[in-house]
């Protein structure tokens, strides 16, 4: 698409300012920031109250109505062991959240770095594709949990 003054906008636009206008590093982190800022917060809850303690959380929906492991099961245990630096009892609570935290991470790494540079921000779109693969990988790692098989992907109980 072009603009009234002939430039074209788009999704892979670079980030600089048209001229005329100012940019500085730090308008540019903004959304990277409220972002972290969104997943900080609670993140900041879960690793302040223990979800290991029985009490302080709701039992799975699904665990309690169908007695299966659902994909986000153990998902808050494991997000406090990562608060605390323990990879190893994170990845045994729920593999499927290390793994997205890290691969979240390093989104976000190179998100902010584009901003803070302000270069071409590469799009990072999901499509029908790499939605059929996630929602494959959740429904191998639900059923695969659930059997004798993969004991070692439930998460303890509490």
């Amino acid at each position: 698409m072009r603009a009234g003054g002939g430039t074209i906008v788009g999704v892979n636009a670079p980030a600089t300012p048209a001229p005329g206008q100012k940019s500085s590093a730090l308008r540019r982190l903004v959304r990277p920031v409220a972002a972290l800022t969104a997943v900080a917060v609670p993140t900041a809850y879960v690793a302040l109250v223990d979800p290991n303690t029985p009490g302080h959380y709701p039992v799975c929906p699904v665990l309690q109505a169908t007695g299966w492991w659902c994909p986000g099961c153990g998902g808050l245990r494991a997000v406090h062991a990562l608060t605390r630096g323990d990879l190893t009892a994170a990845g045994h609570d729920n593999l499927l959240v290390l793994v997205l935290a890290i691969v979240l991470g390093v989104l976000w790494v190179r998100w902010a770095w584009t901003a803070l540079t302000g270069g071409t921000a590469p799009g990072a779109r999901i499509g029908l594709r790499q939605t059929v693969l996630l929602t494959v990988v959740l429904g191998l790692f639900t059923v695969v949990r659930n059997l004798p098989v993969g004991a070692g992907l439930a998460p303890p109980a509490v």
